[in-house]
């Protein structure tokens, strides 16, 4: 079965090859992306590049007037960053855990994706790091909370911590200052598990309810639509209450999730669909508004239909159409909001950790972007704060970033690195 995983691999990179010669030249980004009609691939498009990691010294790329520094390393792919009001950072380390493969694609997919250290035993662990000295590299490493089940999203309300794992969202005592928890914790809603694993999580503005971002189980309902039912959502969790709804759907893996500061809109990443084309859809950026449906898996990008889906005319007329494409098969995962002055030439925006693509010929995202705001929507296009993950010829990665968020000082990026085992600080100059 290897060897014919192996076989159907190559089958795979001919078809990077023959594809890549007619590639679209124009990436499908900003507020009205060209997109290219799409042309649905028989076998699918597979390529990744190498897991390589960094070597002494060597660094992501900074946008012009930034520096970067390793903040904590030595970590087992981490992916998810909580910033705690003292000042300690918390890391979710996790990792995706396939099922068995049912098809020769499923083989080799897998074998790509092992090749790169995107699956594979998950440390299910939450780790805190502290820098007590303040020069921008943490000291301190402690178990914060550790025997989950592929912890991602993290959020404090009061008195209590909450994770989200791939199962639901649970709940553990907490106190201000904790540096490891040995209590058990609380399950307040269970989600399926598998598929899009990660389990996003955000407080809302008042500190009532939580928010989470739960992704599809496949990529275009394959396993019939009652497998995906309470997925390709985002979903709400009232507090006082505990009672859990889905606030808005159709989103086929949204994982980033911010406040936009001046209208209190709720902004999330989503990663769109497989198998037709190198921009096609894109991923994107978007506002989400309380029972909006945004298409998946019938349609794209408003009512571009996608015809291998038993259709629904009724959801498609009620697909919202999003705000801002972010180029096709990005894998943009992180998101956060970066005020003015965080970074020296960088406004106010949404800050955009895009982790990489292995669904097309020439290789995207592998960066960190920022997404310039004004009056509470994108008003420009994007720009990158850090890059240099990938090597020139694609066929080695560094590292892939994820998770983003804003350091304790007000005056730093954070940056989860899954590939390099680290999370990387970038500052001014």
């Amino acid at each position: 079965m290897e060897l014919m995983a192996r076989a159907t691999a190559a089958v795979g990179a001919a078809m990077v090859a023959i594809r890549r010669y007619g590639a679209p030249r124009v990436q499908a980004v900003g507020q009205e992306p060209q997109i290219p009609e799409a042309r649905a691939q028989g076998i699918m498009t597979l390529k990744m590049p190498t897991a390589k990691g960094w070597a002494p010294g060597h660094v992501p790329d900074c946008a012009p007037g930034l520096a970067v520094n390793a903040f904590a390393s030595g970590l087992d792919h981490p992916r998810w960053i909580e910033v705690l009001p003292n000042g300690d950072v918390l890391i979710a380390e996790s990792k995706e855990q396939p099922a068995p493969p049912k098809t020769l694609m499923d083989h080799a997919a897998q074998a790509t994706m092992r090749r790169a250290r995107a699956i594979g035993i998950s440390a299910n662990r939450i780790t805190l790091w502290r820098d007590s000295d303040g020069d921008g590299v943490a000291e301190t490493r402690e178990v914060f909370l550790q025997d989950q089940n592929q912890p991602f999203g993290m959020a404090v309300v009061g008195d209590t911590f909450y994770v989200g794992n791939t199962d639901g969202i649970v709940a553990f005592p907490y106190q201000p200052g904790q540096t490891t928890i040995t209590a058990s914790g609380r399950t307040l809603v269970s989600f399926k598990p598998n598929g899009h694993w990660t389990r996003s999580l955000i407080v809302a503005p008042d500190g009532s309810g939580l928010y989470a971002g739960v992704g599809s189980l496949s990529n275009i309902g394959d396993q019939g639509m009652a497998a995906e039912e309470g997925r390709a959502a985002i979903w709400h969790l009232d507090l006082a209450t505990e009672q859990a709804r889905i606030f808005a759907s159709g989103l086929r893996n949204a994982v980033g999730m911010a406040w936009e500061p001046q209208t209190g809109v709720l902004w999330t990443v989503v990663n769109e669909r497989d198998g037709l084309g190198d921009e096609t859809p894109p991923d994107y950026l978007t506002s989400v508004r309380d029972g909006g449906f945004y298409g998946w898996p019938y349609c794209y990008w408003g009512q571009t239909v996608d015809d291998r889906v038993a259709q629904d005319a009724e959801m498609v007329a009620r697909a919202i159409t999003p705000d801002y494409a972010l180029g096709g098969h990005t894998a943009s995962l992180g998101l956060c909001w970066m005020p003015a002055g965080t970074l020296p030439g960088f406004p106010d925006g949404m800050v955009i950790g895009q982790h990489g693509s292995w669904n097309r010929s020439k290789l995207s995202g592998y960066r960190v972007i920022f997404v310039p705001f004004a009056n509470g929507k994108p008003s420009g296009p994007p720009r990158d704060i850090l890059s240099g993950f990938l090597s020139e010829d694609e066929r080695h990665a560094y590292g892939r970033p994820v998770g983003v968020a804003i350091g304790a000082d007000g005056r730093s990026l954070l940056v989860a690195d899954d590939m390099g085992d680290i999370i990387w600080r970038v500052t001014a100059a």
